[in-house]
């Protein structure tokens, strides 16, 4: 099939399955509300986020979007957005960091005044290499746990310039995208990458936050013995009370027949769990960057490496064990499968649609600092998807408000 067919294909089916974000949008589109504003996007190009694209498009803005990783692109997609729907996009997967760079500059170089950012580049470009657009930015929204940990620090040391809303700690993103879609696509990628069996094995997950969470509960469902890593005793807890095995990551090493890192932390598997990882044990990241697998590590302890399959690279090491990486150390479920499914990204892209809206009406009133998303946005995204899906639920009776607003309400 012609790439840009196929691509066209999976932009249509992901509209068809994201009814949330079409209805959210609905008023946008139709009164062009972002008539004259100049959109920024670096996220991970695929049909999902295309359809984000073309909403904001149809609402009126300029739209100019690439990749927010050299591996997580799908051709086919940005072909079609560009041949089929006449959308600006400067992805291709399999950049190099220069030519991925080089991207994030072009979409600079349209001077947007909102950005929408997934893992902070777009937002780390403005302000060192491309200050000469900061004065066009009005505002921005952030996708995910790694770019908002770089948008506090920013926030805390007083560099960052311009509003941002985090997206990522809305609820009706984190415990769903974070757990449910993570959990869903990495198990995806891991199993598409190497076609092994999950039941029975030593699957280890290092992070107990939510996109940790979600890697454990989807692995035990395939009848995998789990194991966390963690560094917060209170997730440690957690997670032991959820039913899985906690230990150090230098004793899960030796006998994991799979890990998985989800912490957003550098050198979490490295040279000392490297040394005694167990023969044969296939490792992967789930996180926005490839430096949860120390790669340097891993190539310093080898003796060889070849490519055994599409997603998959054997190392060998000192006597004779051999060591799988997927994807490169980078981000699993979009470098070998598609991402999170479709409904998942139809709420958190419908919180990106209307993050953007409100920056539009209200960038005046804001200054430089991380905003949540507005209670009211969230309410509205999870109100909309409980009518997609059919589902009624109660409300609070007069009497029962009265009782909760009252401090003698236990008498």
């Amino acid at each position: 099939m012609e790439e840009v067919e196929k691509g066209a294909l999976r932009i249509g089916w992901a509209q068809s399955h994201m009814p949330v974000l079409l209805e959210v949008t609905k008023s946008m589109v139709e009164r062009r509300s972002l008539d004259g504003w100049r959109v920024g996007m670096a996220m991970h190009l695929e049909a999902k986020t295309a359809v984000l694209a073309l909403r904001l498009r149809d609402a009126g803005a300029q739209v100019s979007l690439t990749s927010c990783n050299p591996l997580t692109t799908d051709d086919s997609v940005a072909e079609a957005l560009r041949e089929r729907f006449g959308l600006q996009n400067f992805a291709e997967r399999g950049q190099t960091r220069e030519d991925y760079y080089g991207s994030l500059h072009r979409v600079l170089d349209t001077r947007p005044s909102l950005i929408v950012d997934d893992g902070g580049d777009l937002t780390y470009l403005l302000h060192t290499e491309r200050t000469d657009v900061l004065e066009e930015v009005r505002g921005g929204s952030e996708e995910t746990t790694t770019g908002v940990v770089r948008l506090r620090v920013m926030e805390r040391e007083g560099k960052l310039r311009f509003p941002m809303i985090d997206v990522n700690e809305a609820r009706m993103k984190y415990l769903f995208d974070n757990r449910y879609g993570t959990g869903q696509s990495t198990l995806d990628g891991i199993m598409n990458a190497t076609n092994l069996l999950l039941a029975g094995k030593h699957f280890t997950v290092a992070g107990y936050g939510w996109c940790g969470r979600g890697i454990a509960l989807r692995a035990r469902g395939m009848g995998a013995h789990v194991i966390v890593t963690e560094i917060d005793p209170v997730r440690a807890v957690e997670a032991k009370l959820d039913g899985f095995e906690v230990m150090p990551m230098k004793q899960a090493a030796r006998i994991s027949d799979f890990i998985v890192t989800a912490t957003g932390v550098k050198d979490v598997v490295s040279e000392e769990h490297l040394k005694v990882l167990k023969d044969g044990c296939v490792i992967a990241n789930a996180g926005h960057f490839d430096v949860e697998i120390s790669k340097d590590d891993l190539e310093g302890l080898s003796s060889s490496k070849k490519r055994v399959r599409e997603f998959v690279e054997e190392y060998l090491l000192d006597g004779g064990r051999k060591i799988y990486l997927l994807g490169e150390g980078r981000l699993i479920n979009l470098v070998a499968g598609q991402g999170h499914p479709v409904e998942i990204m139809d709420t958190s892209f419908a919180l990106q649609a209307l993050s953007v809206h409100h920056l539009m009406k209200h960038h005046g009133e804001l200054t430089p600092k991380v905003y949540p998303v507005p209670q009211e946005i969230d309410m509205r995204v999870a109100k909309t998807k409980l009518r997609t899906m059919g589902v009624r639920i109660d409300g609070l009776t007069e009497g029962q408000r009265e009782y909760i607003s009252s401090w003698e309400a236990g008498t």
